[in-house]
């Protein structure tokens, strides 16, 4: 998908809550504070090669060097470049400043958790998109669940739209406060009318 679908995309979806969503996650990203600590990570069965090539273009693009992500691989080979060599014990080396993005379409494996958990505890930044898993956006401290069922906007849209958010400077206006209230909203629950 290139930029001008990304942004009819954007177009035909601008009267959901997708945008505004795909736009926070975004910035979420950009707010990793180093390059090469942008640690994107999905399944065994599935890395995310697409969205990490995506972000590598808004990286060079938009000049935010942190935005090129590390691609976390749980196999890979022995002669791989070191571009494409970095294990999944990486994950364990997340430091605070870092953020682990955790690209998972189907339900994140017990061993993902335990790392995302582990990097949680060390004080890395939590970021998830996702099909839905409960349990993984537990661990995150922001995440995006792109259901299946969801004609327009698929799994595969979703990652353009964070790729592209991350890439544009963040939009000034009500933002701050919607995210605290979605922070409050996940820490006391959701308000109930009386």
């Amino acid at each position: 998908m290139d930029a001008a679908s990304v942004a009819f995309l954007r177009e035909v979806l601008s009267t959901t809550r997708w945008v505004e969503r795909t736009r926070e996650l975004g910035t979420f990203l950009r707010s990793t504070r180093s390059p090469g600590g942008l640690l994107l990570v999905g399944t065994p069965q599935d890395e995310p090669w697409h969205l990490a090539a995506h972000l590598d273009d808004e990286a060079r693009m938009s000049g935010l060097s942190q935005l090129a992500p590390t691609l976390v691989r749980w196999s890979p080979p022995a002669d791989a470049p070191p571009h494409l060599a970095v294990g999944i014990d990486r994950i364990q080396a997340a430091r605070r400043g870092e953020t682990l993005f955790v690209v998972a379409e189907d339900k994140a494996p017990a061993p993902l958790l335990e790392r995302v958990d582990d990097a949680r505890r060390t004080g890395a930044t939590i970021l998830a998109l996702d099909g839905g898993d409960p349990e993984l956006e537990g661990l995150a401290h922001d995440a995006l669940a792109v259901p299946s069922h969801d004609g327009l906007f698929t799994f595969d849209a979703a990652q353009h739209l964070v790729s592209m958010a991350a890439g544009e400077e963040p939009r000034s206006g009500g933002r701050l406060i919607d995210r605290l209230a979605r922070l409050a909203e996940r820490i006391t629950g959701p308000r109930l009318p009386d």
